[in-house]
């Protein structure tokens, strides 16, 4: 059996317990048929095919199980259901862009910066062995790069960025630098003690974007969306806070709790005329504010 049609076979498997859980013998059915469609030889024994499930876990790191009790084959995401379903996102990706016709007709591609991803094993591989790393940074408002060294700690993505989360040791603060700005990365033989009471989803717990607490206390937000933007906030919401206050034709009412941080007012900027501040009142001055040095730019 050739290595193409091995693949091909191994996304089939895939394709079909994505859809729903499957015995062997429906597997197998679904196999035969795309046999018969594809002019291929997918037929599989019940050994090859446990063989297939090693090769799937081993390439795409996707992880199909048996379900005893219901005599199933199923893919696992409980584990760590937000990594698996980047695994798997990844997968289509990965499989859409490997066909072998040409796609530049068919695909356009967002035109944007380089975003560090190739030090991502790198910088996981020292947070996992608590090793401290050295690297330069550059930011955007400055001419020159700086030269840090830092106990890292976690990773963390935001608005298609990946960004480190780590003790700079220069002062000994927590701080987050942008992959995409980060070079010469030296992981060093040196061990760090991880501070026991730090985790990374309660750092981030009412943080919107990369800005972390900073010893701040979250507070109660009050957003009104017009009708139709609200069906994109239900449909992928803000934040994990969010709750429904009111839904109906005038408005999507919500609320939130979190930090009044750079990046949620940003966020709340974007949507201009399709949201309205409602509480807390600092925020509706910023963000009145803005909008009437806006309106100012289009008077002169």
């Amino acid at each position: 059996m050739s290595k193409r049609e091995s693949i091909s076979r191994y996304n089939l498997i895939i394709q079909k317990l994505r859809k729903q859980s499957a015995n062997f013998i429906q597997i197998a059915d679904f196999l035969a048929l795309e046999s018969e469609l594809q002019g291929y030889n997918f037929t599989v024994s019940k050994r090859t095919f446990q063989r297939d499930l090693n090769d799937i876990r081993s390439l795409y790191h996707i992880d199909i199980q048996y379900d005893k009790n219901e005599q199933v084959y199923f893919i696992a995401t409980d584990q760590q259901p937000e990594a698996n379903k980047r695994i798997l996102e990844a997968y289509d990706t990965f499989n859409a862009l490997n066909l072998n016709e040409r796609l530049s007709k068919h695909i356009h591609f967002e035109n944007r910066r380089p975003q560090g991803t190739e030090n991502l094993y790198g910088l996981l591989h020292a947070i996992k062995n608590r090793y401290k790393i050295k690297f330069s940074h550059q930011k955007y408002w400055e001419t020159q790069a700086s030269n840090r060294e830092t106990e890292p700690y976690a990773l963390k993505e935001f608005n298609n960025r990946w960004y480190l989360l780590c003790k700079d040791l220069k002062d000994n603060t927590i701080k987050s630098f942008g992959l995409d700005r980060l070079s010469n990365l030296e992981i060093t033989n040196r061990k760090f003690t991880f501070p026991a009471n730090f985790d990374v989803n309660k750092y981030y717990e009412n943080c919107f974007g990369i800005v972390g607490p900073h010893d701040r206390e979250p507070e109660k937000i009050i957003l009104s969306f017009t009708p139709i933007q609200g069906k994109y906030i239900q449909s992928l919401p803000l934040h994990a806070s969010q709750k429904i206050l009111i839904n109906n034709e005038e408005e999507l009412r919500i609320e939130l709790k979190l930090f009044l941080t750079h990046d949620f007012y940003m966020e709340i900027l974007s949507y201009g005329n399709n949201v309205k501040v409602i509480a807390p009142e600092k925020l509706r001055k910023r963000v009145k504010s803005s909008a009437q040095a806006v309106l100012k730019h289009y008077q002169e």
